[in-house]
């Protein structure tokens, strides 16, 4: 039974709930990842108003869609992240940012991501997507000269502040799934095994598979889901594209997204280096029956162009596995 195909819903924020899964539901989406920003999905609200989540599931069940996970993204970014600096202000409500002092920051956000799972369990969800940040991203470059004492407490760090809240979504039944990326404690597979031990092996992290941050670091996404088939909590469909000519760097020389002098860019699914074929093929060997969601982004294309391109694009390509092998009717039945 092919996998449903939702839309994230990060990058439409700007875009009233209504007014998105009325364009998602016309496009033959199956349902929504919704945001915990824009007016999305409100954490505070579903904790505190009993109404609210009963009218977010009408709301989808009037375009007929569902919703299979959240995200969590922009709060969770800040648990961890060092230094904290005017960009997390830009990502955060003020409620959490406060102050701005980096530890209360830390602290409110950490609190809102439990917050999240409680909200999650109320809504009917089992998968909360997120980012954590990261207390060792800055050091990737080791110089001045790094040791790994330095990486080590990073991790501890991490884990002192992030085995907390898995608790609490143990607790509450739900998978908190980290997507593996660039700029968060785990960005590739080494990473996400040190991420994995950092915190025991801790069974609510999972991870949300993005292929689009492994094919720019020169990685084949398909050995990640081959190494951790149990971990995999959630999938995203996104594409980038490298344009490496001898004078550009995968390090992007602090140039802005879709600017054409970067080394890679994203870019809409199916247009870009992410292989699906062996994804989808992976995917069949793990197990993995969750949706694909699109996280659509492409600074060169118009966005309500592109998401349904991408829908038609991943139709095509999802296929569920071969019950039979394919040579079993050559053999002759007879003695």
């Amino acid at each position: 039974m092919p996998r449903p195909v939702t839309l994230f819903t990060g990058q439409w924020a700007d875009l009233p709930l209504e007014t998105l899964a009325k364009k998602a539901g016309a496009w033959g989406f199956d349902g929504l990842e919704l945001a915990c920003w824009g007016d999305h999905f409100d954490v505070a609200q579903a904790l505190e108003k009993d109404s609210y989540v009963r009218e977010k599931r009408a709301l989808l069940e009037r375009h007929k869609l569902k919703c299979l996970a959240i995200s969590v993204h922009l709060v969770g970014q800040c648990v961890a992240d060092d230094p904290i600096d005017e960009r997390h202000k830009g990502i955060l409500p003020a409620r959490l940012w406060g102050d701005g002092k980096p530890e209360g920051v830390r602290q409110r956000c950490a609190e809102e991501v439990k917050r999240t799972a409680q909200a999650a369990k109320l809504f009917g969800v089992k998968v909360v997507n997120g980012f954590t940040g990261s207390p060792v991203w800055g050091m990737f470059y080791f110089f001045p000269p790094t040791t790994q004492a330095f990486i080590d407490a990073g991790y501890r760090d991490f884990a002192g502040r992030w085995t907390p809240i898995l608790d609490e979504f143990s607790k509450q039944g739900v998978t908190f799934a980290l997507e593996v990326h660039p700029s968060e404690v785990a960005y590739d597979a080494i990473t996400a095994r040190r991420t994995l031990a950092a915190v025991k092996d801790h069974p609510a992290l999972g991870f949300n598979f993005d292929p689009s941050h492994f094919v720019h670091q020169f990685l084949d996404p398909v050995y990640f889901l081959e190494e951790f088939p149990q971990r995999i909590a959630h999938c995203h469909v996104k594409d980038s594209r490298k344009e490496l000519d001898g004078r550009t760097s995968i390090l992007n020389s602090h140039l802005d997204f879709g600017d054409p002098r970067r080394g890679w860019n994203f870019v809409s699914p199916g247009r870009g280096d992410v292989k699906w074929d062996p994804i989808i093929r992976a995917l069949n060997r793990i197990g993995y029956q969750g949706p694909l969601s699109i996280e659509w982004e492409d600074n060169g294309m118009d966005r309500e162009w592109g998401a349904p391109e991408a829908l038609a694009m991943i139709r095509r390509q999802d296929f569920t596995a071969s019950a039979v092998a394919h040579d079993a009717a050559f053999h002759s039945k007879e003695g």
